[in-house]
């Protein structure tokens, strides 16, 4: 707690009472202030050696109640804010210290803060159309001297530009069917996909979420059907016990992997996981974390608050594609039509690298490459992972040549497109 709470204040600007004067926080104190010790410097007439002053250890508590005459009501066990320097430190206690308002946030926000601004700054056009004219007319430019004798005008309404409605791209979906969106969608409701995967060796794994499992796997096994998909029986379903509810988030997904391990024959191909919550739920993260970077298995969370045909689709659609499968193709790519990569064996390539959030200068940033694979279709693709130094930008793991051979990103994807044409002309 003392260290995230290190974390949040460093940096961050303070005004003292009773001077009223302004610091930037270094830091807390290691220990409470009833008992954070500093060197006081007292003077005391002039001694032999020419100093007029000596020296004494006392708590920060002890010199601000008793030298400064300054009242300290709950500040005692608490750390004290440093304002100091790191072989110098200085030690203000925590009631005497206020946030300067308005500053600039630059740390990490919550999953919980992160929803919260994602959910305020959405707007529909025709909202910020009217908050941006009231802006423009609450502002006035046109009185503003210094703009009028540079013979700057702003107009009063917005410039029109000409635009075009592209046409929505024409999908083919299983049996050869055509597949247009209405209203913007794509509705796979009714639809057999293009390449069906089979769900075999799988389980069901719930974090304490209410719902009927059975009944939820039989729909999902029914609307699977309906889409092609083969989903057999799950091998079991792994209810967490009660009392790992309130459990650090590490320690319910061990204790569910022992279950696995234990009961489960050999490792599954996929775990659908139940989860209690459909946003911010702690133990997504490592859950999936131990999922996929430690074992390698796929797998899906659902919070299934209110399930129905068009939610089990959407899940399997996901389930479908990350099994292998393809659930729809692009009509261009059954016709010559593709400039360039219709004519000729052409990869593909998309590259991104994300970086930590503001604050985390120490997480790896983490880069991501794929690439077409069965030309000339463009709907399957390959994705590599690989992490680098924090905060680079320019992906250093594309090429790695070795002393035989070559480690790096691109000769993985290069061999698995031709790869395919091998497999083609055996």
């Amino acid at each position: 707690m003392v260290m995230e709470a290190k974390r949040m204040l460093k940096n961050l600007s303070i005004k003292t009472s009773p001077q009223n004067t302004e610091y930037k926080i270094v830091g807390l104190s290691e220990l409470p202030c009833n008992e954070q010790m500093f060197v006081l410097k007292q003077r005391n007439g002039r001694d032999g050696n020419g100093e007029d002053f000596h020296t004494s250890e006392i708590t920060v508590y002890e010199y601000f109640v008793k030298h400064r005459n300054i009242e300290l009501r709950y500040s005692a066990d608490l750390p004290c804010i440093n304002v100091g320097k790191p072989k110098r430190p200085t030690y203000i206690p925590m009631e005497l210290c206020n946030l300067v308002s308005l500053q600039r946030y630059t740390k990490a926000l919550s999953n919980l803060q992160r929803a919260s601004l994602v959910e305020k700054s959405r707007q529909k056009p025709q909202e910020r159309m009217r908050v941006l004219n009231d802006a423009l007319k609450h502002s006035n430019y046109d009185s503003e001297p210094m703009l009028r004798a540079c013979g700057i005008s702003i107009a009063t309404s917005f410039t029109q530009v000409e635009g075009r409605v592209l046409p929505a791209p024409k999908l083919k979906v299983g049996n050869g069917e055509d597949f247009l969106p209405r209203n913007g969608r794509w509705n796979f409701n009714n639809k057999k996909l293009v390449q069906p995967s089979n769900v075999d060796r799988w389980a069901v794994v719930n974090f304490s979420a209410r719902c009927d499992i059975r009944s939820l796997v039989r729909d999902l096994i029914k609307c699977g059907d309906m889409k092609g998909i083969s989903i057999e029986q799950p091998f079991d379903v792994f209810e967490e016990s009660p009392q790992l509810r309130r459990a650090p988030p590490t320690a319910r997904v061990e204790d569910m992997f022992q279950q696995i391990k234990t009961k489960l024959p050999g490792a599954p191909r996929f775990l659908l996981c139940l989860l209690p919550e459909r946003k911010n739920c702690d133990v997504y993260g490592p859950w999936k974390r131990k999922c996929l970077a430690e074992f390698g298995i796929v797998t899906q969370c659902i919070a299934p608050t209110r399930v129905n045909d068009q939610y089990l689709t959407n899940v399997l659609l996901k389930i479908n594609a990350k099994l292998g499968g393809i659930n729809s193709l692009l009509h261009v790519e059954h016709t010559p039509a593709i400039p360039l990569v219709s004519k000729m064996p052409t990869i593909i390539l998309g590259m991104d690298v994300s970086h930590g959030q503001p604050g985390q200068s120490d997480v790896p940033s983490i880069a991501a490459v794929v690439s077409s694979r069965q030309w000339p279709l463009i709907s399957k693709y390959r994705a590599s992972v690989r992490t680098q130094s924090p905060k680079v930008e320019m992906i250093d793991s594309l090429f790695r040549p070795t002393e035989n051979d070559d480690q790096g990103i691109m000769r993985s994807n290069f061999s698995a497109f031709f790869g395919f044409f091998a497999l083609l002309y055996i």
